[in-house]
């Protein structure tokens, strides 16, 4: 049962979407920080929120849904549990002083939500991406430009290719709808993986940002197998058959 203290917390991540551990203790400035951790644990028990790094996020914030929703939102709204696990994981891999790519994807979101402001220098092919980050004044935020995915809300075609060969990247954060040992790292729009398969060309160190989900399911374009990765970051542990598979490649699985 959700009680008094606990009903305000929801209500400031209602109105905020998100909150500190910090900021909770100003608030209840009587009430010791081990028990407000308490609280935050007990609602993400009960499905109301989701904790990240120091403090929560709510699930409305992350779903974005309310009354009809569109494809992107229901995209969205899926495994969205393990995708904040991944983005929380992801946070601290974020690096100043490099150049850095965030894919389009939910995942991808999820981390924009997550990561700090701070003098990050990042690109992005996602729309909404990039106006997440922009809400961050420290953040340096480049936009792809091109035709725009409604399933998705990335662009992807030529002007966003001829933008993208003249930009060095130094950490690509990637994402994809589907990955096999047989076929890889598969999407399904043919301009999006054009795009992607330039990301993972031009990058120097590619991090895959992939729910378990997502694996043993193929979709008609691959953009990237195994031998193109550096880092694997799941949800939960891979099976002893792919495990063994990114040994041979010697991926980092987190």
């Amino acid at each position: 049962m959700v009680n008094e203290r606990q009903q305000q917390i929801l209500q400031i991540l209602e109105n905020k979407g998100e909150i500190q551990l910090q900021q909770l203790k100003i608030i209840f400035p009587a009430i010791s920080m081990m028990t407000l951790r308490r609280d935050l644990i007990s609602l993400e028990g009960d499905g109301y929120l989701i904790r990240t790094h120091g403090g929560a996020v709510s699930k409305k914030k992350l779903s974005g849904i309310s009354g009809e929703e569109d494809a992107y939102s229901r995209r969205a709204a899926e495994n969205m549990e393990a995708k904040m696990r991944i983005a929380e994981k992801a946070c601290g891999m974020v690096e100043k002083g490099r150049s850095v790519y965030f894919d389009s994807g939910s995942t991808l979101m999820c981390l924009a939500q997550m990561i700090k402001d701070d003098n990050f220098s990042i690109l992005t092919s996602g729309i909404n991406i990039s106006l997440e980050l922009v809400k961050k004044s420290r953040i340096s935020v480049v936009t792809l430009g091109g035709l725009v995915n409604r399933n998705t809300l990335s662009v992807s075609g030529p002007n966003a290719m001829d933008l993208l060969g003249t930009i060095n990247i130094d950490l690509a954060f990637m994402s994809a709808s589907g990955f096999s040992i047989d076929s890889g790292f598969t999407i399904s729009n043919i301009y999006e993986c054009e795009l992607k398969r330039k990301v993972v060309r031009r990058a120097k160190k590619v991090i895959m940002l992939m729910d378990s989900s997502k694996i043993n399911k193929d979709l008609p374009f691959t953009y990237a197998g195994l031998e193109d990765l550096n880092m694997w970051v799941c949800d939960k542990p891979l099976s002893a058959e792919l495990e063994e598979e990114t040994k041979k490649f010697r991926i980092e699985i987190v």
